[in-house]
């Protein structure tokens, strides 16, 4: 049995990079959530006008990694305060986001967002929006595991 959890943290090949590595996590994939556009593509979602995120969606055997444990991925490898930036990606496609797939999904990435608020870890309030998981619009084929085929491991800036 397997899960599916999907997430937006600025460009999603770095994103995608980073789960790749955490045993438990069956496949990714890249896409486009949370928009109004039917079929968008790379170009449509770049342009702003469609509110799609990039996002990586997670399939993952719950036996071996936890919802729990792919939200911890997903705060350290993002910036949760910058608002529809990361680094130098600016624009909405580029927000952090938690697109959960049913209420033990919801509860657990509020839960996760209010423990790191209290924490003091950050400067600024986070800004992460968590909101149902929509359709997912598979990107195209060369932004699949954009690093890997590149034999990078990361895009990490700074």
């Amino acid at each position: 049995m397997t899960s599916k959890a999907t997430f937006g943290a600025g460009c999603f090949w770095g994103v995608e990079a980073a789960y790749r590595q955490i045993p438990g996590v069956i496949s990714t994939a890249v896409g486009y959530l949370g928009g109004t556009m039917d079929n968008p593509t790379y170009y449509d979602v770049c342009s702003g006008r469609t509110g799609h995120a990039e996002v990586v969606e997670v399939t993952y055997d719950p036996e071996r990694v936890t919802y729990d444990d792919l939200l911890t991925v997903f705060w350290e490898n993002h910036d949760p305060t910058t608002l529809n930036r990361q680094g130098p990606d600016v624009g909405t496609q580029y927000r952090s986001a938690i697109f959960y797939h049913d209420e033990d999904q919801k509860e657990a990435a509020i839960a996760s967002k209010e423990e790191r608020e209290k924490s003091g870890r950050y400067r600024r309030p986070i800004v992460t929006e968590i909101t149902p998981a929509m359709e997912f619009h598979m990107a195209e084929d060369y932004h699949q595991q954009y690093l890997e085929k590149r034999g990078l491991s990361s895009c990490h800036i700074g």
